[in-house]
């Protein structure tokens, strides 16, 4: 009598979903339901794209978290200081998100 070795099937593979810190609120998320924001060397820009090349730093998509990242942490995390220009283009994108913090989305 000899044993059977039947051949296991392994559970499918969960898929890496790349994590990200807002550096508004600092809360960790998946790295697209952030907003990435890239300085490249004609100034920083929104990247909805998130390919851009440049270094990078992601927020929420609520004012809250743009609020606290132009007032400074975003010009750390991106190692630069903001031009007048940069935050112009900034600020325009400030004003078209949502004024109250979602809990869904965080």
């Amino acid at each position: 009598m000899g044993s059977v070795v039947t051949a296991g099937k392994q559970p499918p593979r969960r898929k890496h979903v790349p994590q990200r810190t807002c550096v508004g609120c600092r809360t960790v998320q998946e790295k697209r339901a952030l907003i990435r924001v890239v300085r490249t060397p004609d100034g920083v820009h929104v990247d909805l794209t998130g390919k851009l090349a440049g270094r990078g730093a992601y927020l929420h998509d609520q004012r809250s978290c743009w609020e606290q990242g132009i007032k400074g942490a975003l010009a750390r995390a991106l190692k630069t200081e903001l031009t007048d220009t940069d935050r112009e283009r900034l600020n325009q994108t400030l004003q078209s998100l949502p004024a109250a913090p979602d809990a869904q989305n965080r």
